[in-house]
């Protein structure tokens, strides 16, 4: 019945996790996969999330269903750590939804777009995160790209992306990474930032903001400056974010899409936003939403997973400072300061397809075939070892 069915290749970067598992080589290191490892390469457990847990479990609740919108409380620290005061909470006028990850986000929300604007087609940065164009594809769309990363200067492509942008059709929907662009590292300035939304604005276009590593990148209010900027210019737009990394619950799934509707359509599109949720999976799932609404709510636990957070962002930077001080001594005739300019989890550093091949066969460092890597996953361990091998196939 299926054999006419394609094989499928399998994702390209989880695809690394089982082929890095099977590598018998001791010295082996996963730069490919994007999950915050600590100094001693393990995924963190967090002390302000174990204490959410345990008192959690303590108290015994039941685990009925949650409605088609997931916890209320959850969706009131989502709207609090994305839009602070940029918004009034009183006035409703942003729909906001508990979805099963980010990615659960993106989904939902490419499916309730293609609903609302049938004949808009998607635009996405060159490069994005891959999934980005299998998911607005899957919903139905024609995807687009517009200039991102300028490959020569290794820097922002913003007079490309300003041209690009000024083109475009009414209603396009265009994704924009808030912070830590995926896989670049790459952000715009501010003042990039504001040139480029007079444009959109102008052209009437349907943004949709991911947001995946809010606090990653310079801080969490300074990581979400641009959605906090587009609430503020009263503009209609989606954001999906997530807690995989900031709060290490990879496994829980806990993700929330809002919409910044206005006060008049708010009912509307948080009605649309259930009923996309229940033709896909019904309801959203407990336990890591009322981890994150327990630490997020409560202002001890709120405040140690700040500096849990900083921490975590501090350790980002730090090892990709010395990876680009341990390549500059390595290598002195090449200049790898852009490395320097980039923010967040992942490294752009410019090695082609073969050279990633190589680092893998030869040296057991694994990336993905575009060049980029995931910083978190350099240890003080590691950190010579991946330079060594770096420097053999530049």
């Amino acid at each position: 019945m299926f054999e006419h069915l394609p094989l499928y290749a399998g994702d390209p970067i989880l695809g690394l996790i089982g082929e890095f598992a099977e590598d018998p080589r001791p010295n082996k290191v996963n730069l490919g996969v994007g999950i915050y490892y600590d100094e001693l390469g393990r995924v963190p457990l967090l002390p302000s999330v174990q204490q959410a847990e345990e008192l959690l479990v303590g108290e015994h609740q039941p685990r009925s269903y949650l409605p088609m919108e997931g916890s209320p409380a959850y969706r009131r620290v989502v709207e609090q750590l994305l839009f602070a005061d940029s918004v009034d909470a009183s006035r409703n006028s942003v729909a906001i939804i508990q979805t099963v990850g980010g990615s659960g986000a993106l989904k939902v929300g490419a499916d309730f777009l293609k609903t609302a604007w049938s004949d808009s087609q998607v635009w996405v940065s060159d490069p994005t995160w891959d999934n980005h164009l299998g998911i607005f594809q899957g919903a139905g769309f024609t995807v687009n790209r517009y200039p991102y990363f300028e490959p020569a200067a290794k820097q922002f492509d913003f007079e490309g992306a300003l041209q690009a942008l000024g083109a475009l059709p009414a209603k396009a929907i265009v994704l924009l990474h808030p912070c830590c662009h995926n896989p670049t590292g790459i952000q715009p300035e501010r003042e990039h930032w504001v040139k480029m939304l007079d444009v959109l604005q102008a052209r009437d276009a349907i943004l949709f903001l991911d947001i995946a590593y809010q606090g990653f990148g310079k801080g969490l209010d300074e990581d979400a400056w641009l959605i906090r900027e587009c609430a503020r210019r009263g503009l209609t737009f989606l954001v999906s974010s997530s807690f995989s990394k900031t709060f290490s619950l990879y496994g829980e799934r806990v993700g929330a899409l809002s919409v910044h509707t206005g006060r008049d359509s708010h009912a509307q599109v948080f009605g649309q936003l259930k009923l996309h949720v229940r033709r896909n999976y019904s309801s959203p799932p407990m336990f890591g939403a009322s981890i994150v609404a327990r630490v997020l709510g409560d202002p001890a636990l709120n405040q140690q997973w700040q500096g849990e957070l900083a921490q975590m962002r501090d350790r980002i930077t730090a090892m990709r400072a010395a990876l680009v001080e341990g390549l500059t001594k390595r290598l002195p005739e090449q200049d790898f300061a852009f490395l320097a300019h980039q923010e967040g989890m992942f490294a752009y550093t410019g090695l082609s397809a073969p050279q990633v091949r190589a680092l893998k066969a030869e040296h057991a460092v694994y990336a993905v075939e575009t060049g980029r890597i995931c910083i978190a996953g350099l240890s003080p361990s590691n950190l010579d070892h991946v330079i060594e091998a770096f420097a053999a196939v530049m």
